[in-house]
């Protein structure tokens, strides 16, 4: 007797291109994504990053440029991050108030240069202090002062709105930040300036490129950011994060890392109507770039799917260093 065929074939979807184009879920586009870009002092050529090949560090001139070549490729967001000179950095990370630092000027000339896009502004004091925390640190230099730091991201923001950031981007996990930053903002007559909360930001391994890009490494003998960020173990803790941003005024929520927490994307997406933006960390990307220089995976191939996994889980922004090539791949 012959076995009982299958009745449901849902093979039947994917049997030509065409089925599977009309068939398809989800879909990626370059409005997805926020391009992270790194900003230095000077006006020669941009710099590499030897831990993020492919990434560079640009001057004023040439980040304005590269941001031209992004909207042109259809991307709509720059996230912008300042390699602070080594010689201006100190314990209270002082530097940021100077109305000219680096920060600032990236913005005003982005938004002198390409009006077109988005400008999202990094509110955290690791770039400007001399020991690599977000914040800072109480009178016996074994903890960072949340609240002290909250007064300083609230007038970092108002700065760079100033400046003409479409939306500050505090990252930082102080507690109730996001609320003060939104007084601050709106008693500033800035209103209409947007935040983007990193509402669920882990004390990750996945960020060390990144600290290499900004000069943001910590000094031996100063304790990890584990009294701010969160645990990678936990779950829950991450939603009430991301449920008091929403309380306190966010526009956008973010989750970051982006790979290694996809269970928490889609358990907010299923809890929250704002929108959610996810960041393809540093350490994500010079991982595959690493395997891909060794013949182990096809790059393109795994960018792309990693890049659609993440709107499949929820996500409807992504910040990613593949913005400009997946925006060439998608073209």
């Amino acid at each position: 007797m012959l076995p009982s065929l299958p009745s449901h074939r849902p093979r039947r979807l994917r049997a030509s291109a065409a089925i599977r184009d009309l068939t398809r879920e989800h879909r990626l586009h370059p409005h997805d994504f926020i391009a992270p870009m790194f900003v230095m002092e000077g006006g020669g050529d941009s710099e590499s990053i030897d831990s993020m090949p492919g990434i560079f560090r640009h001057s004023l001139a040439g980040l304005a440029e590269h941001a031209r070549v992004l909207r042109d490729l259809g991307v709509r967001g720059i996230a912008v991050f300042p390699r602070i000179d080594a010689g201006l950095k100190d314990e209270m990370g002082g530097h940021f108030r100077d109305p000219d630092n680096l920060m600032l000027r990236a913005v005003r000339a982005l938004k002198r240069g390409v009006p077109e896009l988005a400008v999202f502004s990094d509110v955290a004091l690791d770039p400007y202090t001399s020991h690599g925390h977000d914040g800072l640190l109480n009178a016996a230099g074994t903890d960072v002062d949340n609240d002290r730091t909250v007064i300083a991201l609230c007038e970092m923001a108002r700065m760079q709105a100033d400046a003409g950031a479409d939306f500050v981007a505090p990252s930082d996990m102080m507690d109730g930040r996001v609320r003060a930053i939104r007084e601050t903002l709106d008693a500033a007559g800035h209103a209409d300036t947007g935040i983007l909360a990193y509402a669920a930001k882990f004390n990750s391994a996945f960020y060390g490129p990144f600290r290499d890009a900004v000069g943001s490494k910590r000094p031996a003998g100063y304790l990890d950011k584990s009294g701010y960020q969160l645990d990678p173990a936990n779950a829950r803790e991450a939603l009430l994060e991301a449920a008091l941003d929403e309380e306190e005024g966010a526009d956008i929520l973010m989750v970051k890392p982006a790979g290694p927490y996809l269970d928490l994307v889609r358990q907010l997406r299923d809890r929250t109507l704002l929108p959610l933006a996810v960041y393809q960390v540093s350490g994500e990307y010079a991982m595959l770039q690493a395997a891909a220089e060794r013949g182990w995976l096809d790059a393109r191939a795994a960018a792309m799917e990693q890049l659609l996994g993440f709107k499949r889980a929820g996500a409807d922004i992504i910040l990613t260093y593949w913005a400009e090539q997946a925006a060439r791949w998608l073209r």
